[in-house]
């Protein structure tokens, strides 16, 4: 058994569930000084019960942990391996997978009585440090709220309620998490990815790693972000794919060593077929 390899697939396991060690062993039943020393490969190996309850704990099968080779009779792997290279691809999710803004601000605008540009100019102030997680969502409603007169203000429900998937997108997502490594990379409040995934405005498919920023405490274009979500990724910089909006968000992949592909909002068809070019394999 290669220690350090299991040590570190082990850690990829626990951050991409969005476990701090602390948690992990909370959930495992480990003491937060033997998984240190397991994820440093510092332990020779591991008894094998301990790696079971890490993978129950990260939702990760154990044998994937393990590194179990497959039978002869168990099917290959589907994941592909572009011509480009390409073998994990990044979705960005406003502007990308989801429309919202317009019909969001539109209708703050008609219940509140104030007009519709100092309903975005309010939000746009607050709207990053919500992104980066500097306050908190309710912190931030209050004073939107506040400042137009909406005294039960939520983002969230104008959020929620005025997002809808970009058309095609769900059926692109669906089919590269088909042959690739599937990941969200959003600049975003707190939970609102987990809450387009509930109301399933973003496909129910197998996402490897999902990095929104206010969880991860730095947002696109920031290198940290993209580190991160490299971490989580598993892969090389130029084994990753950035499917994102904003050219500024895509500047920042370009000097991470991503690939990338800006989205058009106003022609998703055109987008969706230069994205299956970027993947043939």
């Amino acid at each position: 058994m290669d220690e350090k390899a299991l040590g570190q697939r082990l850690q990829l396991a626990r951050k991409r569930a969005g476990l701090t060690q602390q948690e992990l062993c909370q959930k495992a039943g480990l003491s937060y000084s033997t998984l240190a020393k397991i994820e440093r490969g510092a332990i020779k190996a591991p008894s094998v019960f301990t790696v079971a309850h890490i993978a129950l704990a990260t939702g990760v099968p154990l044998e994937e942990l393990l590194e179990l080779k497959s039978s002869p009779s168990a099917p290959a792997s589907a994941k592909k391996r572009a011509q480009s290279g390409v073998t994990f691809v990044y979705f960005d999710v406003n502007g990308t997978l989801v429309r919202y803004f317009q019909r969001a601000f539109t209708d703050i605008s008609g219940d509140s009585g104030t007009s519709l540009e100092i309903v975005e100019s309010i939000f746009l102030h607050y709207d990053g440090a919500a992104c980066r997680g500097i306050m908190k969502n309710e912190e931030i409603d209050r004073i939107i709220g506040g400042e137009i007169g909406l005294p039960d203000f939520t983002w969230e429900k104008y959020y929620m309620r005025n997002a809808e998937p970009t058309p095609g997108t769900a059926e692109l997502l669906e089919w590269v998490a088909q042959y690739f490594e599937l990941g969200l990379l959003t600049n975003n409040w707190h939970g609102f990815t987990d809450g387009l995934l509930a109301k399933k405005a973003i496909p129910d498919v197998k996402y490897t790693a999902i990095v929104e920023s206010a969880k991860s405490g730095c947002f696109k274009p920031e290198a940290k972000i993209y580190e991160i979500a490299q971490q989580l990724a598993g892969v090389q910089p130029q084994e990753i794919l950035l499917v994102d909006d904003n050219p500024a968000y895509i500047a920042g992949a370009e000097r991470a060593g991503w690939h990338t592909e800006l989205f058009d909002e106003n022609n998703p068809s055109g987008s969706i077929e230069r994205i299956k070019q970027i993947l043939a394999f």
